[in-house]
């Protein structure tokens, strides 16, 4: 089985990972794909040079950033990964990711911002549960 962890550097996404691992230590048979979203590059664009090298190095040097702590804990725990840096709008490219790779769920944390505010501002783990059409699990923090 081959699940992706959508991965943005947060706390939230290092406890979707940590959940991961957990499920691998009890028997599941599986690989992840650590992914990440990148903002499109046309935002890089206004403060650099149009030169499309130096896009996409600025982008995976972000995302690399973002998948440092969820790879730490994968190497150390000695669970299979690959990772993927993606760019656009978030949740419909984590499900973009999830089909290319062939993830058979995804799961992504939970910000915890309550559904009045979710509902206002939008919410990516809302977005990806809707539109997935693999299993999704929404992690909340172990703290809550």
């Amino acid at each position: 089985m081959k699940i992706l962890v959508a991965v943005d550097g947060s706390e939230a996404a290092l406890d979707a990972v940590r959940h991961a691992l957990h499920l691998w230590r009890e028997g599941l048979k599986a690989s992840l794909v650590l992914a990440t979203v990148q903002a499109p590059t046309y935002l890089y664009e206004m403060v650099l040079p149009p030169d499309s090298d130096v896009l996409e190095k600025v982008s995976g040097a972000v995302g690399g950033r973002a998948l440092e702590g969820a790879e730490a804990l994968c190497v150390e725990a000695g669970m299979p990964f690959e990772r993927e840096i993606g760019s656009g709008e978030q949740a419909p490219t984590l499900i973009q990711i999830a089909e290319r790779t062939h993830c058979e769920a995804i799961l992504i944390g939970a910000r915890g911002l309550g559904a009045l505010r979710g509902a206002l501002l939008g919410s990516v783990s809302q977005a990806v549960l809707h539109t997935s059409k693999v299993p999704v699990t929404v992690v909340r923090r172990a703290d809550e």
